[in-house]
Order: structure tokens, then C-alpha cells, then sequence
């Protein structure tokens, strides 16, 4: 698939499933690239929709050189839905991509047909942060570290440390997708910055979109009580919980996938 100018720089992107099928615009969360999706739930989520994953500013193939707000990002989810002439479409973030989707929600509520937040916040007064051992080593980054010991590292707070021991391969799997496409360390620390000063908590009760939150209760790098809270704001959003998963949602239980194609369709 080919890079698009949208904004200020080129971001990379693919389609995926029919063309007549409803856009399904999936947004990546911190330190990721397209390739974490994974093959398993794109071809999933294609059978039903017209998917469209992306590189998100300075991430593997989308070039940036400057600092970014969520809003930058939210604008630069919008633009590439113009260039790509879709008018509206069911979002659908995780982690950092959930906050991307929520401040694309409420700057672009018209463009949003269903929206599902994954193992996300929403800041503020009701961000409930993880230990100080996984805040120490979220902020440490690649620092004093090489990309294969950053991504080792990434695999016990993404993974429940059952979900590794029992799948060898697919964490193979996921190393090596990472591996493939690494963020630079001065992307993944503007991420961090965006985070830090991303706050939708006191504009969620505006939204008027379907919502469905999902959340891992084994998530130790955003707790499971953010998803909570998130709901609380949203008017008649859904909040599901899954018993055994961590932060990497869609991998550890087949339920994710299906909770999510039931909302959607």
C-alpha cells in the first residue's frame, strides 16, 4: 500500500476486506505500528468491514520530525479519512489509539458511526496510573537499552505471564513484528508527552455515539478501573471485561474479537 500526504507529513496505511464494506478505522496505541494488529484479526474483521490500519505520526513508515498534541493525532486520522474519501466510519483505538479515538470523536462526532475504546484513559482526575515499577520502565523507554531488550521488556507488561509461558510462538510472532518496524526512541517520547497532557475526562459526557469500551482486568500497564471510569462519562456506553486478559487485548481471549463484531454489525 502506498504512503498518503495528509497534513503535514506521509502516512503509511493499508486497506483491508471489500471495498462496499463499512470502513472500520483501527488506530494503533503507544510504541505500535500496524504489523501488532496481527494477521489473525485483520482477516477477521475483513470478512465483515472495509479495514483501515495505519502507521500513526512517526511510527515505523509515517515520517515526523516535531512534537505532536492527541489532537495532531486525531487531525491526522481525519485527514487521511479525507484523502481516502471516507465520510464516516466505526473507530476503534487502543491504548494510545483509544485516546487518539476519543478526541477524534469529540472533534469529529459526525464522522463516527460506532466508537470502541480498548485498554485506553481518558486523563484528568480519572486516570488511574499503573505500579511505580511499570510507570519507571513505560518512561525509560529504549534509554540505556537496545530495541531487543526494549521489546522483550514491552512482551511482560503487554502479555499475562500465563499467555507467554503457554504461547511460545505467538510471542515469537510478536517480537519479530516489532522488530521488523521499531519506533525511534525520540517518537516514542513524543507519544509519552502526548499522553501526558491528554485530558478528555470533563468533555466525554458530549459524546452521544454508540460506545463500547473492552478492557483486560489483567491490564497492569492501564488498569482495568480506566475502562471503568470511561464508561461512567459516556452516556449508555457498554463496558465489557475480560478475566484473563492484560494490555494486548485482542490476543489472549477469542471473545474480544466477537464482543467487538456483535457491537459493530
Amino acid at each position: 500500500m502506498p504512503q498518503i500526504s495528509v497534513n503535514d507529513i506521509d502516512i503509511y496505511y493499508e486497506i483491508h476486506g471489500e471495498d462496499d464494506g463499512f470502513p472500520l478505522v483501527m488506530i494503533m496505541g503507544l510504541a505500535g505500528n500496524l504489523d501488532w494488529w496481527g494477521e489473525e484479526l485483520i482477516n477477521a474483521l475483513s470478512k465483515k468491514f472495509k479495514v483501515i490500519i495505519f502507521d500513526n505520526r512517526g511510527a515505523a513508515r509515517t515520517n515526523n520530525n516535531k512534537d505532536f498534541t492527541m489532537n495532531d493525532l486525531a487531525k491526522d486520522t481525519a485527514g487521511l479519512m479525507d484523502v481516502l474519501d471516507v465520510k464516516k466510519a466505526n473507530i476503534l483505538g487502543i491504548s494510545l489509539g483509544g485516546m487518539i479515538a476519543q478526541e477524534f470523536a469529540l472533534g469529529y462526532p459526525e464522522r463516527v458511526n460506532k466508537l470502541v475504546l480498548c485498554s485506553t484513559m481518558c486523563g484528568g482526575a480519572k486516570y488511574v496510573p499503573p505500579s511505580k515499577i511499570v510507570l519507571d520502565n513505560l518512561v525509560k523507554g529504549r534509554q540505556g537499552v537496545t530495541i531487543e531488550q526494549f521489546v522483550k521488556a514491552s512482551i511482560r507488561i503487554l502479555f499475562t505471564s500465563a499467555f507467554i509461558k503457554n504461547n511460545p510462538e505467538k510471542i515469537e510472532e510478536t517480537i519479530q513484528s516489532v522488530l521488523k518496524h521499531p519506533i525511534s526512541e525520540e517518537t516514542y517520547q513524543r507519544q509519552l508527552k502526548a499522553v501526558l497532557g491528554f485530558n478528555a475526562s470533563r468533555k466525554l459526557k458530549t459524546i452521544k455515539i454508540p460506545t463500547l469500551i473492552m478492557h483486560g482486568k489483567k491490564d497492569i500497564l492501564i488498569p482495568c478501573q480506566n475502562g471503568e471510569n470511561i464508561a461512567k462519562l459516556i452516556p449508555e456506553s457498554k463496558l465489557v471485561l475480560f478475566e484473563n486478559s492484560a494490555h494486548a487485548l485482542f490476543s489472549e481471549e477469542s471473545g474480544v474479537t466477537t464482543t467487538l463484531i456483535d457491537f459493530l454489525e
